[in-house]
């Protein structure tokens, strides 16, 4: 099962925190959402298709996450969980512990924000720049 998602870029794009990235429908960020890796998200976790949900919320769930821009590519790897709720109005939110929200589309991911290779975040950092977002679960 795949989900595609179209984001943006934003100029407060850090990429910094240490155990957690998020991808955001919201159009304007600070500087202190550090998580943040793309905004104006075409869709959050409560969007996700059904298939997509109840996959995700299988015990032995693998959740893969591509994220492409200005020709980089970035893997994330991560499991589901049936405590998962997907049902963020907002959030998609990946993160290497196994704290549950209702943000949480990932855990025990092998990378959070600060992890990201520093050439992709610099392409996050432009508001102009188009993210694709692949997530994909197995």
């Amino acid at each position: 099962m795949i989900e595609k998602i179209v984001a943006r870029g934003h100029k407060n794009i850090l990429a910094t925190h240490k155990t957690t990235f998020e991808i955001t429908q919201e159009q304007e960020i600070s500087t202190r959402a550090d998580c943040i890796i793309a905004v104006n998200a075409n869709i959050a976790a409560m969007d996700l298709k059904e298939d997509f949900k109840r996959q995700a919320k299988k015990t032995d769930a693998i959740i893969e996450v591509l994220i492409e821009v200005g020709g980089l590519v970035e893997h994330i790897t991560g499991k589901g969980s049936p405590q998962l709720t997907l049902s963020h109005s907002t959030d998609l939110v990946g993160r290497k512990s196994a704290f549950i929200s209702d943000r949480t589309f990932l855990i025990n991911s092998d990378k959070a924000a600060i992890d990201l290779d520093r050439r992709l975040v610099e392409q996050l950092k432009k508001p102009d720049t188009e993210i694709i977002i692949t997530l994909k679960v197995k």
